[in-house]
């Protein structure tokens, strides 16, 4: 489908595929868990993560599963897709870059506690948050890191990046204005 499609996940392990004009179905694909993880449309695939420690890519049209990629735990993060890669966060407390178009994992990098936070990519670096408290940077292609920024609590929300800085709220109820480049406050 294209801009005429909802796509939306739910708790009983489905993701559901509405016409975006009369909100009726137009196909349901039964994951193995609970979605919490909000689907990313793609070129002509859905994207999202599951309960039962998944990756799905799922043909946007038909509903059928293209491919399938196993993560060390269960999935709350949302995926991003930038250039053919899905960029995903676990709650096994690694980030996994995943090729978009066959599932095969390219990199993967572990934080110190589980990831709920949904990467946001920019010039070819992926920012993402952890409950270990920090913010990370990783090189897009490598996963290499870059940086990492300790705040005050658990980082749980998602990184929006704009005009050179990575904004982040943490669990020490402040947002924080760091330098994509280097991860100092700004």
């Amino acid at each position: 489908m294209d801009g005429n499609a909802v796509y939306t996940g739910s708790d009983d392990g489905r993701i559901y595929c509405l016409d975006k004009s009369t909100g009726k179905l137009v196909w349901a694909y039964q994951t193995g868990g609970a979605v919490h993880s909000r689907p990313f449309f793609s070129d002509g695939s859905v994207y999202v993560g599951s309960a039962d420690g998944k990756v799905h890519a799922i043909d946007a049209r038909t509903g059928i599963v293209r491919w399938t990629s196993g993560t060390g735990g269960e999935i709350d993060s949302s995926p991003t897709v930038v250039d053919r890669v899905v960029y995903i966060g676990g709650r096994d407390g690694k980030v996994y870059a995943i090729n978009a178009m066959d599932g095969s994992i390219r990199w993967t990098y572990r934080t110190r506690d589980m990831i709920h936070s949904s990467p946001a990519v920019s010039d070819g670096i992926v920012y993402v948050g952890s409950r270990d408290g920090n913010v990370y940077a990783l090189g897009a292609n490598t996963g290499d890191s870059r940086w990492t920024y300790t705040t005050g609590g658990w980082v749980d929300s998602s990184p929006v990046v704009a005009q050179g800085l990575v904004y982040v709220g943490s669990g020490d109820h402040k947002v924080y204005a760091l330098d994509a480049a280097d991860g100092l406050i700004s």
